[in-house]
């Protein structure tokens, strides 16, 4: 038996593996609508290869983008980009953090420092040693009697000096934080994306295996049909 192990695709007429065969009955139609849009000849009784199939699956998921969401953004853009270079998207994503600046190690150390309690109980231990000295040791007579005028500016200007420290910690975390929502924004929309593609070739597979099944029944039927005519004759 002269089994072909190509066939020439009806789309761009290239020839392809065998293996590569993709019957337009196994296409789902909106992309066998965008086929036809750039190939009008093109019928489910016609041929592509599924490397071609997969081109116009990701065309219309980005259509599918464009119109739910609109236009695309550069995450949706990476997250095609990713499905096509088949890449990960954490690394991306975790490099645009950024190396800290040397303000910015200054602040989350000052913010990880002022919201413990070694601050409470070292300021708390501070002041009380200052009014003890003030008021006890130096008998009130000291560089800060009462009330304390001193204290109080000092505590002023560490809290307000304190408080904008403190802030710029927080608005890099909230960066980072909205660093993070961007990944799992993307890695969920690529999820949903490889599952829509998983969707298509299980459906081409299991059409490729009906269309199988169907041509060994035939030539199991005409194997019964022979034997049937030798019997009878």
């Amino acid at each position: 038996m002269n089994t072909k192990t190509t066939f020439f695709s009806d789309v761009s007429k290239k020839e392809f593996l065998i293996a590569e065969k993709v019957s337009g009955k196994t296409i789902r139609n909106p992309i066998l609508a965008l086929i036809q849009k750039d190939y009008p000849d093109f019928s489910s009784d016609n041929f592509i290869s599924i490397s071609e199939l997969n081109l116009y699956r990701e065309k219309y998921i980005s259509n599918y983008l464009l119109v739910e969401i609109g236009e695309l953004s550069n995450l949706e853009a990476k997250v095609i980009g990713s499905l096509e270079e088949d890449k990960s998207l954490v690394s991306t994503v975790e490099d645009e953090v950024g190396v800290r600046t040397f303000g910015q190690i200054v602040a989350d150390k000052v913010a990880a420092f002022g919201g413990s309690w070694k601050f409470i109980i070292f300021f708390g231990v501070f002041i009380v040693l200052w009014i003890l000295a003030n008021i006890y040791i130096l008998m009130n007579k000291g560089f800060d009697p009462y009330p304390f005028i001193l204290l109080n500016l000092i505590l002023s200007c560490l809290a307000a000096l304190q408080a904008p420290v403190i802030m710029m910690s927080q608005n890099r975390q909230e960066e980072k934080d909205r660093q993070r929502a961007k990944k799992d924004y993307m890695i969920n929309l690529k999820s949903e994306l490889e599952i829509r593609m998983l969707h298509e070739k299980l459906d081409h597979l299991i059409m490729h295996q009906q269309e199988e099944l169907i041509e060994i029944q035939k030539v199991q039927i005409e194997m019964m049909n022979d034997i049937l005519t030798r019997i009878s004759k």
